[in-house]
């Protein structure tokens, strides 16, 4: 049968969700995690059914990507499939061609973060491996240290400062109390707790959001970011090892982020905080 490539509506993104915590597993590569398309949803179930797209033969879904602009998909694959022939080329030539309404004609970036015929397929075809990745892991089989900030758990009377260290660490975001209560509203966040770090003065300094992909699987920190105004106390190492803490009681296998293999404080922090580096991976870009 033929790899079919669809786009979901909103009343089916429960069964995408579901495929991509099932594709988690303890050692595999990092892809698209159920929290990447939970955090998407802050623009509501419509606008990430509309940004998603779905490979799939006889009814069983073998492949998502979401896309992140016209530039850039974010992909993940059933693991059982990866080397999948007919699936990589259908892949493949969908990702390359313009008509197929994945990526727009030109400039564009592919982010399939595992070794497969899928990505020798691109290369192949003209694409060349960009800037490198480092998927970074704790292990969460022992207790948790203290982090040294009082964490606390989001809910709607702590929204505020969750918004407001998320803006003031990443200059220019748009991000909102509607926003937050939009993704707060999606499944993937029945799974996930937003957190924010306080110090010993009271301020909100930091702040992350933990998503569970289910008990004994890979748990993810996306994203975790320090208030400006805050930078150089800690607070990053800090907020990663409670982030761990919160993923280890939601029962978690482990605590994972990905890191861009140039920004080195970010890779120093996570190191610092027990998340051990591993092989580093690499996009696929394309430039016309």
């Amino acid at each position: 049968m033929s790899v079919l490539l669809s786009t979901p509506g909103a009343g089916d993104l429960d069964e995408v969700v579901r495929a991509l915590a099932e594709w988690r597993r303890e050692g595999a590569s990092m892809q698209l995690h159920p929290g990447d398309v939970g955090f998407y949803w802050q623009f509501g179930p419509e606008r990430t059914a509309a940004a998603l797209r779905v490979w799939s033969r006889e009814g069983r879904i073998l492949g998502v990507g979401l896309l992140d602009g016209s530039e850039l998909v974010r992909l993940a694959v059933d693991p059982e499939a990866r080397m999948d022939e007919d699936l990589a080329r259908q892949m493949a030539d969908d990702v390359s061609r313009r008509e197929r309404g994945v990526l727009a004609a030109g400039k564009a970036h592919v982010e399939a973060l595992w070794g497969s015929r899928f990505s020798e397929l691109l290369q192949e075809g003209g694409w060349e491996l960009d800037e490198p990745w480092i998927p970074m892991v704790r292990g969460l089989s022992e207790a948790v240290e203290d982090c040294g900030l009082r964490v606390e758990v989001v809910g709607p009377e702590r929204v505020d400062d969750r918004v407001a260290v998320h803006r003031a660490a990443f200059p220019g975001s748009k991000f909102s109390v509607e926003r937050w209560q939009a993704m707060a509203a999606g499944t993937p966040y029945a799974n996930a707790r937003c957190l924010v770090g306080y110090n010993d003065q009271g301020e909100a300094v930091a702040a992350t959001t933990v998503w569970s992909a289910g008990p004994g699987k890979p748990g993810l920190l996306e994203p975790l970011g320090v208030h400006g105004d805050h930078q150089g106390h800690g607070y990053g190492k800090a907020m990663a090892v409670g982030a761990a803490a919160a993923l280890r009681d939601m029962g978690a296998s482990s605590a994972t982020v990905c890191a861009e293999g140039s920004n080195a404080g970010a890779v120093a922090t996570y190191r610092s905080a027990g998340y051990q580096a591993q092989a580093e991976v690499r996009d696929l870009s394309r430039v016309e």
